[in-house]
């Protein structure tokens, strides 16, 4: 990794670093599919959200595992972590850094890791509705599963995040993620919609879409996932 880069990767981690203010809010979510009989699966995913907001500042941290198996044979096996820090420049826009790193044993990359930073814009910003998209450039690693090869190099990096409440109880959301690069371009796009039953607890459901732009072959460069999920914020 040349000065640049470990430049970028070291702006990046000193936004996160500066997460040490404590008053965090989030939600977990949890799914668990078993079947038994003349098939025997199981499934199960997970995710965590954290949000720590202080002055100009906010940190956010995103965790996501999924596991699933047929008749003893593992057939998924994926990792997330996301972790982004954002300054407030006004009421509107606001400038970010980020680090994520992701293993999914079935897209042909061990692991993909990057870094990055740029500028997001908040367009909607209401107790209804929200919407909020960024831009920015980085570094990312990656490793190729099937030949073992290392590769790094430049990325921009685009997102946009929505949620509109229908309804007291209900509020539709979608999450995009766009990582491009010589290598490969992932995007990824979650759309959910949840139910609340308490004040704590709700019901979620999910359409989960992961994309790489080149797999190592014989891998498929989509994969998508439906979830249904309890919702626990806290």
């Amino acid at each position: 990794m040349n000065r640049s880069h470990r430049l970028l990767v070291g702006c990046s981690l000193v936004l996160v670093a500066g997460a040490a203010h404590a008053d965090w809010v989030g939600k977990g979510e949890a799914g668990v599919v078993l079947a038994s009989g003349n098939t025997q699966s199981r499934t199960l995913n997970g995710k965590l959200g954290l949000a720590d907001t202080w002055d100009a500042w906010k940190e956010i941290i995103d965790l996501s595992a999924l596991k699933a198996s047929t008749a003893g044979t593992v057939t998924a096996d994926r990792f997330l972590a996301a972790s982004q820090t954002n300054y407030a420049l006004n009421d509107r826009a606001y400038w970010f850094g980020g680090l994520e790193y992701q293993h999914d044993k079935f897209s042909g990359f061990l692991f993909q890791e990057s870094a990055s930073t740029g500028l997001g814009y908040k367009f909607y910003d209401t107790t209804k509705t929200k919407l909020s998209g960024q831009v920015g450039v980085g570094v990312r690693r990656l490793k190729n599963d099937v030949t073992g090869a290392d590769s790094s190099g430049a990325v921009w990096t685009a997102g946009m995040n929505y949620e509109n409440a229908l309804s007291a109880t209900t509020k539709v959301v979608d999450k995009l993620a766009i990582e491009g690069g010589s290598a490969n371009t992932q995007i990824h796009n979650f759309l959910g919609l949840e139910v609340k039953m308490s004040e704590a607890l709700a019901l979620a459901i999910g359409y989960d879409v992961m994309h790489n732009s080149k797999p190592p072959a014989p891998r498929k460069g989509t994969d998508d996932l439906v979830t249904a999920n309890i919702v626990f914020s806290f």
